[in-house]
């Protein structure tokens, strides 16, 4: 156990010593892999803000429920009932035909007046728990099966459009970190390959006098790694530096609209799994392009 962990001491304190000798180019190469990272935590972090606005916004969809024109008192108070016993339900309000017909007599004067009638049904306004649109349809499907309920309409068309665009960027940040992520494996790849080109030398003698392909690859998976470890820090900073200079205009803009809206900083989450991916792509880059080498100098 202790010769192990000797060997990969070694290699970290080699790997750490050529990038000290090469500072300017391994802070370069962690700054061009930390910005391609960035990107998609930006789009990531404005996503996420549209996401819970969707949540938090106060024009929540209402379902309509109007009642059959001859339901009966004792029909609406099941019905009621049935409302206040609906876990998906965070709120209701009966309207009664009389009150929308004064409302309508009020508010259409004369035009009102030439009914002989009152067409109005009994309604009631729900607001459903979820925001989701697939919830508040199914919520819809299952009131107008109830008996009483002539007609239930949703009003959930922005929801349904909001609800799109934050699928679509979520869409668009899966196939950017995918792009991005296929971009830093061949920035780490390239760069070890030089790395490599240059000690080929080294390398051959290496295994000429019996180092194994484990030996001879271990130093360039640390580097791969520790270069994915720099671009998971600058990516950081980077975002944070970015969204703090969004908010400074967003701010004068929310003002404007008597609002509180800001993009949050990225959080431990969000920090760790940048950082992670960063590491793994570092080290997956390394690996394919030494073994790749390693081969090539045995069958070339």
């Amino acid at each position: 156990m202790k010769q192990w962990i000797n060997q990969h001491t070694q290699a970290i304190r080699l790997v750490f010593s050529r990038m000290r000798h090469n500072i300017l180019s391994t802070l370069m190469i962690c700054c061009v892999m930390g910005v391609a990272l960035c990107l998609p935590g930006i789009l990531y972090v404005i996503v996420a803000q549209l996401n819970q606005l969707a949540g938090d916004v106060q024009s929540e969809p209402q379902i309509s429920l109007f009642l059959k024109l001859d339901i009966t008192p004792d029909g609406i108070s099941k019905l009621d009932k049935l409302l206040s016993n609906q876990p998906d339900i965070q709120s209701h309000r009966f309207v009664s035909k009389d009150s929308a017909w004064q409302k309508l007599q009020l508010s259409a004067g004369a035009a009102a007046g030439n009914l002989e009638k009152n067409p109005l049904p009994d309604a009631y306004f729900v607001t459903p728990k979820a925001l989701d649109p697939a919830a508040v349809e199914r919520l819809q499907s299952q009131m107008q099966q109830w008996p009483g309920v002539e007609l239930a309409q949703a009003d959930a068309s922005w929801i349904k459009r909001l609800y799109a665009l934050v699928g679509l960027g979520k869409k668009a940040i899966l196939a950017l970190a995918t792009l991005l992520g296929f971009a830093l494996v061949a920035i780490t790849g390239n760069t070890i390959r030089l790395q490599i080109l240059t000690q080929r030398e080294e390398i051959e003698v290496s295994k000429l006098i019996g180092a194994t392909d484990r030996f001879i690859r271990r130093p360039f998976l640390y580097a791969g790694a520790i270069y994915g470890l720099g671009a998971g820090l600058a990516a950081w900073l980077l975002l944070a530096s970015v969204i703090s200079l969004f908010n400074a205009s967003i701010a004068d803009i929310a003002a404007l609209y008597s609002s509180n809206f800001r993009l949050d900083l990225p959080d431990i989450t969000l920090i760790g799994a940048m950082i992670a991916s960063a590491v793994g792509l570092g080290w997956i880059g390394s690996f394919v392009v030494v073994n790749r080498s390693l081969w090539q100098f045995d069958h070339g």
